[in-house]
């Protein structure tokens, strides 16, 4: 009775998954295949993308080329891998993902994974079997790691020297990065090269077909919107933990990029972000531990790249780092941290002042509050602590204290601050403004909702001005752009990321019938590597409005424009929302009954004017601009040369160039240079800063 009863359920299975799959896996000869669990689970993600997220995205075959291109991209973004002749099998399947998604067929997608999967070890066993082979490092060769921009390879042969170019190149950079080429072990840099083949071929043949689905579905959800996110139950337990939690480590969030681990975010109050060491978009290329030797993680997977960097409370990493831009034939730059248990309820608002000389020869004292986030002790609140800790309380005691030391403006520093709670922007809002509302937000029922700040009276009347730049979102869009709104204070900076939709996690399991639950239970595939407490299929986190400010205009897509602005590396082309081809569009509705306090149009015109003629005579304005343009010129498509000496006088070059780069910096700031065979001293100075503090005092005097 029991067999009959597995079978039919077994029986329903295969008719609520599609009775036909799109691919035959098996005959295929593809071992990673996708679970019963998999299947339903991409069939309830399509429903409620379909029919509850903010967007309702409908599965066709628009969508579907959208969710083809993301995976391709995300498995081969470089172009190293597959051949034409792959991505031209793939092609009956481009149009035809999503609707496959809605029946649960996952099959076309895990047959293009496999297919990546193959070609990958194709290329490492050729790499191994090319370490021995006679290298002549004084020919004219070229090598492009990252062929983004170049043609799929026609053959196995044109893979085949990409891949003996590679070998080279890494043999090349072995030799150049050692202190003494005489005394250069060819021998063991080939062993070492060895091991790190070996590795890389061993981590993914451990690929499994629940690593296949993450990287698969954050396709898909990623087509629909850049913030709507499947998490499967390892990685939904991880974001939950550091959402509510503590995190260990040096405090960055990492991304892989081109085989190379890259810092996509700074935490606030973590080792990374108290040292100032590491920056946005730098590239990790090894890791030691304490005073280990270095590993070489180029090209390992994230989850195993991650754990080498994390570790326990008070235990010392050293990263080999390329920064932000630099040429792939950089020298990397070495840095040390101190692992530290990083509570995240911790990140609190800090304050300084600092003087400035006016064109009237006074003194002014501007105060600094820096703000790396919108906190609140959440758990402190529902036990009903009276002192319960949160950004609003923390810049109200800040500002109180800059009022006794007399300070005659405040700038709310808000660089790459990336939101958190809604609730504490309208609260701190309140502190500059009497009373009205500060932002809208529209539902999927497209009802609009006026968050406004109730509480008479203001923290500070007096000048005031808030940074931005292109990586404060969300939170930070909303207040700054609420302080434009009413007038209440100059927006200085670069334009911000442009998130302005809402998302809720949600746990999967609500979406799971009590029918398909027995399904997986009997298919007997459910997920391995579910840990204890996680959600057990995993979790959503969807996408279910949109803000707006109250002037009607969305912050979503253009984010908020400054009054005063800064020039940046970080261009709406490549960086923030605007960069993503899914997300949601720019729009408008009503405005809210707000009266603005002061008109500051032709005030904000006169600051720009100042600023611009006062920073072209200035060096470290000059400085900035040779940053940018280093940066924007190694976004190119990177090539290196193969020849010994070509390179080694390359590598000379830059890192002389670095040299006078920091000396004229060190110079400027009055502080003793760089001398050879020292470390690389850390630059402290902040001209964005600097400048905004002057554009305040400006102010103070053009209100005169």
């Amino acid at each position: 009775m029991f067999k009959n009863l597995i079978f039919c359920l077994a029986l329903i299975s295969v008719v609520a998954c599609g009775a036909k799959p799109r691919v035959n896996l098996e005959k295929q000869g593809m071992e990673l295949r996708p679970t019963t669990q998999h299947e339903i689970i991409a069939k309830e993600v399509a429903n409620l993308l379909e029919n509850v997220s903010y967007k309702k995205a409908t599965m066709n075959d628009s969508l579907s080329n959208i969710i083809y291109n993301n995976l391709i991209e995300t498995i081969d973004p470089g172009k190293n891998y597959l051949l034409q002749s792959d991505i031209d099998d793939f092609q009956q399947y481009k149009n035809s993902i999503s609707q496959d998604f809605r029946k649960g067929d996952l099959t076309s997608t895990f047959y293009i994974f496999s297919k990546y999967v193959d070609r990958y070890i194709e290329a490492m066993n050729y790499a191994l079997a090319q370490i021995d082979a006679v290298h002549d490092f004084t020919l004219d060769e070229n090598y492009t790691s990252f062929r983004e921009k170049l043609p799929w390879f026609r053959t196995a042969a044109e893979v085949k020297d990409q891949w003996r170019k590679r070998v080279k190149y890494d043999l090349l950079n072995l030799k150049l990065a050692s202190t003494d080429s005489a005394k250069f072990d060819l021998d063991k840099s080939k062993e070492s090269l060895r091991s790190r083949y070996n590795n890389l071929i061993s981590q993914i043949k451990k690929t499994n077909a629940n690593d296949a689905f993450q990287v698969i579905m954050t396709s898909f959800t990623d087509a629909v919107d850049p913030h709507t996110n499947y998490f499967n139950p390892s990685l939904a337990q991880g974001f939950n933990e550091s959402m509510s939690n503590t995190l260990e480590g040096i405090g960055a969030q990492l991304q892989m990029e081109n085989e190379m681990v890259t810092i996509k975010m700074i935490i606030a109050g973590g080792p990374a972000f108290k040292e100032k060491s590491l920056q946005i978009n730098d590239r990790i290329v090894a890791v030691a531990q304490g005073n280990g030797e270095f590993e070489d993680i180029i090209g390992w997977r994230l989850d195993a790249a991650v754990a080498k960097i994390k570790g326990k409370k008070g235990t010392v990493v050293r990263l080999k780092v390329l920064p932000a831009g630099a040429a792939l034939s950089t020298p990397p730059k070495t840095v040390t941290l101190t692992r530290e248990k990083i509570v995240l309820s911790e990140e609190s608002a800090k304050r300084k002042i600092q003087t400035v000389k006016g064109t009237d020869g006074k003194d002014y004292k501007v105060g600094i509050i820096d703000l790396p986030k919108f906190y609140i002790d959440f758990e402190a609140v529902r036990r009903g602590d009276p002192d319960y800790k949160s950004t609003t309380r923390d810049v109200r005691l800040i500002i109180d204290s800059l009022k006794r030391d007399g300070v005659d403006a405040i700038v709310m520093d808000l660089r790459n601050n990336g939101g958190g709670s809604l609730v504490e922007a309208v609260e701190l809002t309140g502190l500059f403004i009497d009373k009205g509302p500060v932002v809208q937000v529209r539902d999927t029922r497209n009802r609009v909702q006026v968050d406004s700040d109730e509480e008479p009276g203001l923290a500070w009347e007096g000048p005031f001005g808030v940074i931005i730049n292109r990586f404060s979102a969300s939170a930070s869009e909303i207040f700054a752009g609420a302080i434009q709104d009413y007038g209440r204070g100059v927006i200085l900076g670069s334009t911000s990321y442009g998130k302005g939709t809402v998302q809720s996690a949600v746990d999967m399991s609500r979406f799971i019938s009590a029918t398909n639950k027995i399904l997986i239970k009997a298919a007997g595939n459910n997920d391995p590597d579910t840990p204890n407490g996680a959600p057990e299929f995993g979790q959503i986190n969807i996408t279910m409005g949109k803000f707006y400010r109250i002037n009607g205009s969305s912050t979503q897509h253009k984010g908020v424009t400054p009054d005063v602005t800064f020039p940046t590396q970080y261009t709406a082309e490549k960086f923030g929302e605007s960069s993503e081809p899914s997300a949601l569009p720019w729009d408008q509705i009503k405005p809210t009954n707000f009266s603005k306090i002061r008109e500051l149009t032709g005030t904000n015109s006169k600051l720009e004017t100042l600023h611009k003629a006062r920073v072209q005579k200035s060096p470290a304005y000059s400085f900035l601009l040779e940053d940018i343009e280093e940066f924007n010129r190694a976004e190119q498509m990177p090539s290196v040369s193969l020849n010994e000496a070509e390179l080694k006088a390359e590598r000379e070059k830059n890192r002389l160039k670095l040299r006078d780069r920091i000396n004229k910096q060190l110079a400027f700031e009055g502080k003793p240079l760089w001398e050879e065979g020292q470390p690389q001293p850390k630059i402290e100075y902040d001209f964005v800063l600097d400048e905004s503090a002057k554009i305040m005092v400006d102010f103070i005097n053009l209100k005169k």
